[in-house]
């Protein structure tokens, strides 16, 4: 696995770069801040990892850290950039990027970052450049800061879990607080931040996600077929 940041230029020939990206916001009263940004990574790396004997080479560039992340402003620590500059900021990344790489695909933590990956996707694919996007995706997830990315945290990084602060949240189907969290933001659905029941959480759990996570990234890595919208497709 080959990390752009520590590579000299000379060495730099990739046939795709992979770029993380994340969000700086609040994960409820026991989770990291950086923490989608964190699992991003992860993924993206143990990815590479797993495909660097195949016939494609990949490179991974350092993560995006900031996202869009609105919902979450009303709690410290969130740093959300917009819709509008994310948008701007991955356009550009990917035209940079697309002048020495013949393939970009970013992959994504942070569920708010959907807008601005699909408009800078679009409009890169759109100019004639080799860009997609994906997600770091399972089966069977909760919310925000609820058992899943609990587990991925106690998998990932168990120090960083404050476990006595491990409480549940507002557990009513997303699908239904959606309308709240876009008017009102995160907080005034849940007052801690955390949208399902981390006390559920184990580290297991955490590495049976990952593990999902890298697979399907793999087989979409391997396949490198793009579907609407610009997102790799899972077969």
């Amino acid at each position: 696995m080959r990390l752009l940041a520590t590579m000299r230029w000379p060495e730099v020939e990739p046939d795709v770069v992979l770029v993380p990206v994340g969000s700086l916001e609040q994960h409820g009263p026991a989770l990291g801040l950086a923490t989608d940004a964190l699992v991003a990574a992860h993924v993206t790396r143990r990815a590479a990892t797993e495909l660097d004997q195949g016939d494609q080479s990949f490179v991974v560039a350092p993560t995006v850290p900031y996202g869009a992340s609105g919902e979450h402003e009303d709690f410290p620590g969130t740093i959300s950039i917009g819709h509008e500059a994310l948008h701007l900021m991955l356009l550009e990344l990917g035209r940079s990027a697309s002048r020495w790489a013949p393939g970009v695909v970013f992959v994504n933590g942070h569920g708010g970052n959907v807008a601005s990956l699909v408009s800078a996707v679009t409009q890169l694919r759109e100019e004639g450049r080799g860009v997609a996007w994906t997600s770091c995706r399972a089966s069977d997830l909760d919310a925000h800061a609820g058992r899943s990315e609990t587990s991925l945290m106690l998998a990932l990084a168990p120090d960083t879990v404050a476990r006595d602060r491990l409480v549940p949240g507002c557990t009513d189907p997303v699908a239904s607080l959606m309308p709240r969290l876009r008017s009102e933001g995160v907080r005034a659905v849940s007052p801690t931040g955390v949208l399902g029941d981390p006390t559920t959480a184990t580290a297991a759990a955490g590495r049976r996600i990952l593990a999902e996570m890298v697979d399907r990234l793999v087989v979409e890595l391997t396949a490198l077929d793009v579907g609407s919208q610009g997102r790799l497709t899972w077969t």
